[in-house]
């Protein structure tokens, strides 16, 4: 596990890869914290802003919490600096706009058309700073019959067909338990904005990024939903079972479960070695990936039959050494005593204002000259109102009556 707390200090540290870029994050729940938090891992310098009277509502998601802070929120809002300030007033769009002058990125997730009525729509945006880029993140886009309607990712997993296709044969379909849309968009959000930064660098202009929970579930359909546009066959419920690869599954053993990805004919062959029937491989009915698959209910219950006398241990250990991509069926506990786990740092300690020694999960960017880190962990509400007013020119009399007024949080 690695420790953003350890030898190394901030200034020591080799600047990120977005080092010198300011990110406004007027974005709130996941999808677009997400995005801001993994730019302040790269290393711009992320300011998120809230309601003094209405915080960002992950933070009270309860339970599970992290001392007085949803884990939904630590999760994705590290690397940032937050302030409050209130856009229902004058004072406040004021505010947004002198940050908007110094800042390089904006990122928001109010339904369609409301950054408009508040008067900082993508239009007044540029006239402020024309090489400023925006990135909308809402349920359905910026354009269409649904533009207005809010969304959450449930609702995009179960209208891109995700729910239907997922689950056993037989089953209900199930959502996925991890927030699937919302970290799709969060991910294509960032590499848009990362492609509007290189271009704005030829052209000196920024742009507006429209992104979906709907177009990014939509688009995680791959092959699925490219074999419906070109065949009309609506993909059925596979379970553990992959739709164009056999073996590719999970499997009893003796003591437990483990997953088998059998990807090409070679390592077919090597894996019927493994169980001592050779002969499977040169059989007509599955020697290669198309036999194997209209023969699928066959060749899965003979294998099936054979991997129940085996330990999970013995046979993953055989089967790797064969080369054959296996792998445990792991608990999130299990997963985290993995050797690979702890060799890869994808567990970060950090001090944050939930927790001294707060532990969370590193972006997994993988660049060397230029690393990713958390910067900081999860700030507390409003902890750095004066601080960023006060590099904008702010003076104290000036913050303290934008505070009498309501506009940014009492101390």
């Amino acid at each position: 596990m690695s420790d953003i707390t350890d030898a190394t200090t901030a200034s020591e540290r080799t600047p990120g890869a977005l080092h010198g870029l300011r990110v406004l994050d007027l974005s709130r729940v996941v999808a677009g914290p997400l995005c801001a938090s993994m730019l302040g891992d790269l290393g711009a310098d992320v300011i998120k802003v809230e309601g003094p009277r209405n915080p960002d509502e992950t933070r009270s998601w309860f339970p599970p919490e992290i001392g007085d802070m949803g884990v939904y929120f630590a999760t994705v809002n590290r690397s940032k600096r937050a302030i409050t300030v209130d856009l229902k007033t004058p004072e406040g769009v004021a505010v947004i706009r002198d940050l908007v002058r110094t800042s390089d990125i904006v990122i928001e997730n109010f339904t369609t058309g409301t950054l408009e009525r508040l008067g900082l729509g993508y239009e007044t945006l540029r006239q402020l700073n024309p090489r400023i880029i925006l990135c909308s993140i809402t349920g359905f886009g910026q354009t269409g019959p649904s533009r207005e309607q809010g969304g959450y990712d449930f609702i995009a997993q179960a209208m891109t067909g995700f729910v239907s296709m997922n689950g056993a044969p037989g089953d209900e379909g199930t959502k996925a338990p991890i927030a699937l849309a919302d970290l799709q968009a969060g991910l294509h959000a960032t590499i848009s904005l990362l492609a509007a930064v290189q271009a704005r660098e030829r052209t000196g202009e920024g742009q507006h990024c429209d992104i979906s929970l709907l177009d990014s579930m939509a688009f995680s359909l791959l092959n699925l939903g490219t074999t419906y546009l070109n065949t009309g066959v609506v993909p059925p419920r596979y379970g553990n079972q992959h739709q164009t690869l056999v073996p590719y599954q999970s499997f009893e053993t003796a003591d437990g479960d483990v997953i088998v990805a059998v990807g090409n004919d070679g390592q077919f062959a090597r894996f019927c070695e493994v169980l001592d029937c050779s002969e499977l491989a040169t059989d007509e009915r599955y020697r290669d990936a198309s036999s194997r698959i209209q023969n699928r209910e066959a060749l899965i219950a003979v294998l099936q039959e054979r991997l129940r006398v085996w330990s999970s241990s013995h046979l993953l250990e055989r089967l790797r050494a064969a080369r054959v991509p296996c792998g445990p069926v792991n608990s999130v506990a299990q997963l985290f005593d993995e050797p690979q786990v702890a060799a890869r740092g994808i567990v970060v300690e950090v001090e944050g204002a939930a927790s001294p020694d707060l532990k969370l999960l590193a972006a997994p960017f993988g660049l060397r000259g230029t690393p990713a880190e958390i910067s900081a962990g999860p700030p507390r509400f409003s902890e750095h109102t004066d601080a960023v007013l006060e590099e904008l020119g702010y003076s104290p009399a000036r913050i303290d009556r934008l505070r009498t007024a309501g506009v940014i949080a009492a101390k």
